[in-house]
């Protein structure tokens, strides 16, 4: 089974809709080759970053009562998924073009692992994916060479790569994260619940079958 993931690693509910269709896959215990792609929420923020908390309300023109009812809802939600969203204690709206270098870079054995080192290093202990050290370390943890990877994360056609697909898939109408693709045909906007996964799932394996069928 193939599933094409579009997300940003700095996108609670792409955190929630990995879990909850993780959660499936072990559910219904079929062999699946995951390809990830970005989506970048904001490429314009620099490597510093911004404010957190003022560049939310700017971005969605709301006021600091509606952001926090925002945050707690995003929270609770990762909470009923069982992933923490620690997003009171994030400081930095960051760009997460490293971030998904990072994840192209790295071996499809550790794939899966990187991403949620990202989502981690972000939503939990509140790390800048912007700044190029962060990301050597998560890499480095996961046993990749850092003089490597720091050639490779500078390499400026591997940043390119990586706007290219984000606006590929804008233009595939693909216009939010995280969305879903299973063997080509079944599609999922959004994180939806675990149940809607094995649903979904178990489409895609029925249309698989009976295309071989026929």
């Amino acid at each position: 089974m193939l599933i094409d993931i579009f997300h940003d690693t700095v996108c609670p509910w792409c955190r929630i809709g990995k879990k909850h269709l993780f959660d499936a896959l072990d559910q219904i215990q079929q062999p699946v080759n995951i390809r990830w792609h970005p989506f970048l929420l904001d490429n314009t923020v620099p490597a510093s970053g911004y404010e957190f908390r003022s560049f939310m309300r700017t971005r969605k023109n709301i006021g600091e009562t509606e952001l926090q009812q925002m945050f707690d809802y995003a929270q609770k939600a990762g909470e009923a998924a069982g992933v923490k969203l620690d997003i009171n204690k994030i400081s930095l709206a960051v760009n997460t073009t490293l971030s998904h270098q990072l994840i192209a870079i790295a071996p499809e054995n550790i794939k899966n692992d990187i991403v949620e080192a990202i989502y981690k290093a972000y939503f939990e202990d509140n790390l800048n994916l912007g700044d190029i050290e962060v990301i050597i370390a998560i890499g480095t943890a996961h046993q990749l060479n850092p003089t490597e990877l720091r050639r490779q994360l500078t390499n400026d056609a591997a940043v390119d790569k990586i706007l290219a697909e984000s606006i590929f898939a804008r233009l595939n109408n693909i216009t939010s994260v995280p969305f879903f693709i299973i063997n080509n045909q079944v599609k999922i906007d959004g994180s939806h619940s675990r149940e809607v996964f094995v649903q979904a799932l178990n489409r895609a394996t029925l249309l698989e079958t009976s295309s071989k069928i026929w």
